[in-house]
């Protein structure tokens, strides 16, 4: 037999309906499958989860069958409750399927401890400075002892107690300074 009579035979176009048949099959299983394992047109609108403590969170995230990750905390923000959801992604409002995972980002339980730096011998305003610029604050009330030089820094106080260099501190703690009077 030759090839041109096999291919027109009808064994051959037989054989292509078959082939065509099974592979359009084959085509339609599959979409079928993914629309099921895809959760087609299912909408889940993310919730806003700003300003929420982590238990909050897993009630509404478990009711409407989405999961969390904390992937971060971030620096201490004041505004928002000790251990809340500072951001999210997803976004509030995004349009996400059941069983997605949203990562949150946590607000610290306070602020970082600061490592107290050089200041004896220094003068008031560069200490000042290098105290602000370190993330204290300065309070207004500062203890004068007999020393020969004028506003040089002898020592450091907070809430009463004296600070040595390297001991550490929450961020906007309140530091009192310790000043020469210039009387000797």
């Amino acid at each position: 037999m030759s090839f041109i009579k096999f291919l027109t035979s009808k064994v051959f176009w037989r054989h292509v309906a078959i082939a065509v048949a099974g592979i359009g099959l084959l085509i339609l299983i599959i979409f079928q499958w993914l629309r099921i394992v895809t959760n087609h047109n299912q909408k889940i609108e993310v919730p806003d989860l700003s300003k929420q403590v982590l238990s909050d969170v897993e009630k509404t995230l478990d009711e409407l069958d989405l999961r969390y990750i904390i992937i971060d905390s971030a620096s201490y923000n004041p505004d928002y409750p000790k251990k809340s959801v500072i951001r999210q992604n997803p976004e509030p409002g995004d349009i996400v399927k059941e069983n997605r995972q949203i990562y949150l980002t946590l607000n610290p339980s306070g602020y970082r401890s600061i490592a107290i730096p050089e200041f004896y011998g220094k003068t008031r305003r560069n200490v000042e400075t290098t105290l602000r610029a370190a993330g204290f604050e300065i309070g207004n009330k500062p203890t004068w002892v007999p020393d020969r030089g004028k506003n040089v820094v002898r020592g450091l106080q907070h809430k009463g107690e004296n600070i040595e260099i390297g001991d550490k501190l929450p961020k906007k703690s309140i530091i009192e300074l310790v000043l020469g009077d210039g009387n000797i």
